[in-house]
């Protein structure tokens, strides 16, 4: 008896032991990190995306003593980069930046994304929210809401709205926009805000959703009048433009968001540590400035709120995106 449980007791051991050997490489909290993250970014170099995530690693980096490295991955909406870090090793090594349109309203345009925001994540932390101003030419005859509300009524689908594409926020604000005011428009994608900007300075599309940072701009230059912001509050950036909802569209909010992931199963005590480090970097003035520059309002919101926000932004908007008629592609 004896031996049989001296053989026992080796065998658990052995077992036990190789579990260990097996689950600790690039997984204990109490290491973590030894060597350089990977931060993706499922989007093209130069957007606001990337702009926020180069402004977080900087100030990441120093915290955590690890170099914090930008991978863009670009492609389909942010479904390319959003698959590989839904696929990659929970081990705190790869994180990534996910927006409304990755981590909230994609499944709604698309049937096959390969992965599910939700299900296949971990919300680390919330950056920051990106507002849209309603904008149209200079030239326009509207100058307020109530005048393009009534000639929707008066002709619905009269008017054009450009937006960058399925899931873009200027889309989303559109789409919340007809909801609340139970008007059509129609809708004009471009391939980026940009080129929507340069059709509405030229007559061929009534208005746009731009976000502040790009309107700006042309909001200074008189190239195009602001109708009204999508944030509940006025914003410091836009003194004298009043919210829509403030303007008889009630309940309107349209807030984008750049927030901070990593792969569903990433141990929580790495999780925590990635959220509080990172709250703190957006804590800092001088990342405040930067960010508010871009056009983003500094959240720094943790973990469990951003994970509770996010599963409100995907009941919120895959209602009005489904009231639509918006049939996946």
């Amino acid at each position: 008896m004896r031996f049989v449980n001296r053989c026992a007791l080796r065998a658990a051991l052995a077992i036990g032991g190789l579990s260990l050997v097996m689950a600790a490489p690039g997984v204990r909290a109490d290491t973590w990190p030894s060597k350089p993250i990977k931060y993706v970014v499922p989007f093209s170099p130069g957007g606001v995306s990337d702009a926020t995530a180069r402004i977080v690693a900087e100030g990441l980096s120093q915290r955590l003593g690890q170099p914090v490295v930008i991978d863009n991955k670009p492609g389909v909406s942010g479904i390319l980069g959003t698959q590989f870090v839904s696929r990659a090793e929970p081990d705190g090594y790869t994180i990534m930046g996910g927006t409304i349109t990755t981590h909230a309203v994609n499944p709604f345009f698309y049937k096959k994304l390969g992965y599910d925001p939700v299900k296949d994540f971990v919300a680390v932390n919330l950056v920051g929210t990106v507002s849209n101003v309603l904008v149209v030419s200079n030239e326009s005859q509207y100058q307020s809401v109530d005048q393009i509300v009534a000639a929707l009524k008066a002709k619905p689908g009269a008017l054009t709205f450009g937006t960058a594409g399925p899931g873009s926020s200027q889309q989303l604000s559109g789409q919340l926009f007809q909801s609340i005011t139970g008007t059509r428009l129609q809708q004009i994608s471009y391939k980026g805000g940009a080129a929507a900007m340069t059709d509405l300075i030229g007559g061929q599309i009534d208005m746009v959703f731009e976000t502040v940072a790009a309107a700006k701009p042309m909001l200074d230059g008189k190239r195009v009048r602001a109708i009204g912001v999508t944030s509940a509050h006025p914003l410091p950036s836009l003194p004298g433009v009043r919210p829509l909802a403030e303007q008889g569209l009630k309940g309107f909010e349209m807030q984008s968001w750049q927030g901070i992931f990593a792969p569903a199963g990433t141990p929580k005590p790495i999780v925590d540590r990635l959220a509080t480090e990172i709250a703190a970097v957006v804590a800092t003035p001088a990342v405040q400035q930067r960010l508010r520059a871009l056009g983003v309002e500094p959240e720094g919101k943790p973990a469990a709120a951003f994970a509770a926000f996010q599963r409100a932004e995907v009941a919120k908007w895959g209602k009005i995106i489904q009231a639509a008629g918006v049939v996946p592609e």
